[in-house]
């Protein structure tokens, strides 16, 4: 891998970022509007009911849940800024491999992931007077197992917009929201029907967020839930990352031009 290659790629994106009103906007707004609804109903939910550390529980699977969608997004997107600029086929007609491009990208989104962390935890402790990062040192590997999903997610969706082009815009954002049901962020797996359980279970960011919410009401670690999370995006970053190989591939046999 040439790493003057990776640095080229997070340029040719960070550029784009910082200029890009519609970027800040992912990093700052919609997380503040998230922040706002999630936290105020919270809060008056505490006030008509005797559950404990609600509001703890739902900021910090909130802040949780934008470590994933961060990740699941920043893949799709950018590839999806080349449609838009007619900028595909220039890109790859370089000697750039598509590995180099995904880590370019992959760089990109860590960067974007520690802004929209530190945002997300100042404005919910100065607004509720909530730390989220009450789950102590275990905020950063339940951080790297969220990023990876969120990846692993990001890359499904690139596979479809590699290969259909425009006309899969709206999976990019879409899909991870697929798969938000599922994962438990705001509520445990077992109110779930039998057979959501099953897919529950399938997924990574449930162990991780039933983990959170144990912490938070007992202060015991599971750690069985942590390697089981861990081992699961390791096998589907894997599996996703080949089939994003593969489409793009496929693609670049029916000739790339055809998506612009």
């Amino acid at each position: 891998m040439n790493f003057s290659c990776v640095r080229g790629v997070f340029f040719r994106y960070f550029y784009v970022f910082y200029k890009g009103s519609h970027s800040l906007a992912d990093l700052f707004y919609w997380p503040l509007v998230d922040i706002l609804l999630w936290g105020l109903t919270s809060t008056w939910i505490q006030l008509q009911s005797p559950i404990s550390n609600l509001p703890l529980i739902l900021m910090t699977g909130l802040i949780f849940w934008q470590i994933a969608w961060r990740g699941a997004i920043d893949i799709g997107v950018n590839l999806l800024q080349e449609f838009w600029n007619r900028n595909l086929v220039n890109l790859f007609s370089t000697p750039l491999k598509i590995s180099e491009w995904s880590a370019g990208v992959i760089l990109l989104s860590l960067c974007k992931l520690v802004i929209t962390i530190a945002f997300g935890a100042l404005v919910v402790y100065f607004l509720y007077a909530i730390n989220v990062f009450k789950v102590g040192v275990l905020f950063l590997p339940f951080t790297a197992s969220l990023i990876i999903f969120g990846w692993s997610v990001g890359f499904l969706a690139g596979s479809l917009v590699i290969y259909w082009g425009n006309q899969m815009e709206a999976i990019a954002w879409m899909i991870p929201f697929v798969f938000a049901p599922f994962c438990a962020v705001f509520y445990p797996v077992n109110i779930l029907p039998e057979w959501a359980q099953t897919i529950a279970w399938c997924l990574p960011p449930t162990y991780i967020f039933e983990g959170m919410r144990k912490i938070l009401a007992t202060g015991s670690f599971d750690s069985l839930y942590f390697w089981l999370s861990f081992i699961l995006n390791i096998v589907y970053l894997i599996l996703s990352f080949q089939l994003f190989k593969f489409m793009f591939n496929k693609s670049r046999k029916k000739g790339l031009s055809r998506l612009e």
